[in-house]
């Protein structure tokens, strides 16, 4: 028995330490730079990765807000999870692999840098803590500007909103219009199949849409700045 109680003990350490690191992790996040779990399984794999992570600060202002306004429209409001959101998308949805929607901005933080991808129970439940840690932690302007540079933004590689601008308009992320701004929000759900450089009809009535939203937006605005 007592041979079986250390092998036990450890295995119970191990995981018990492998479910704090994330939680160890998110304070270091307010000064260093993260990257994203599927970043670094493209490294491991020998996949293309492009990324060049720009502060929020050298970001074309309607990015952040436009951004915002088409994933997480109470991200100023919420404290990690939406949970008027989350109960809306339950209510649409009888099972979690069918769920759209419900989840925020600080939820994908969460999982791109700490969880895997997919849909399941398990991976929610773990979302859920660590994303309220993370804007317990984390300023709010922060966590927007990890998000903008751990979002895939493109269907080979292209990570963070520098390499999305690049490949969509050949230009830097701070010279991006409102119109530009809204057409990469939009690529977000997807950016495999939708192409901000070759934008479709629905692509553009989205965008238009958005472009729209941010200007009778001043909360989401006014939070951003608070933020610094």
């Amino acid at each position: 028995m007592r041979t079986l109680r250390r092998p036990l003990r450890a295995v119970a350490v191990t995981v018990l330490a492998v479910f704090l690191l994330p939680y160890l992790i998110t304070p270091i996040y307010a000064m260093i730079n993260p990257v994203s779990t599927v970043m670094l399984w493209r490294w491991l794999s020998g996949a293309r990765v492009e990324r060049q992570y720009v502060p929020i600060s050298r970001v074309s202002p309607a990015l952040p807000l436009t951004v915002i306004i088409a994933e997480d429209g109470r991200f100023c409001g919420h404290h990690g999870v939406d949970f008027t959101e989350l109960r809306e998308a339950m209510a649409e949805s009888d099972d979690v692999d069918e769920m759209r929607g419900g989840s925020t901005i600080t939820q994908q933080v969460a999982k791109n840098l700490f969880l895997w991808q997919g849909r399941s129970y398990v991976r929610k439940a773990l979302e859920f803590p660590l994303a309220l840690w993370i804007d317990l932690v984390l300023p709010k302007r922060r966590i927007l500007e990890i998000y903008l540079n751990i979002a895939e933004w493109g269907p080979n590689g292209e990570f963070g909103v520098e390499a999305g601008a690049r490949r969509a308009f050949g230009m830097s992320a701070r010279d991006l219009s409102r119109y530009d701004a809204a057409l990469l929000a939009a690529v977000l759900p997807n950016p495999v199949n939708r192409n901000a450089r070759q934008p479709g009809p629905g692509l553009r009535r989205l965008a238009g849409l958005y472009v729209g939203r941010a200007a009778q937006a001043p909360a989401a605005a006014a939070c951003l700045r608070q933020s610094h």
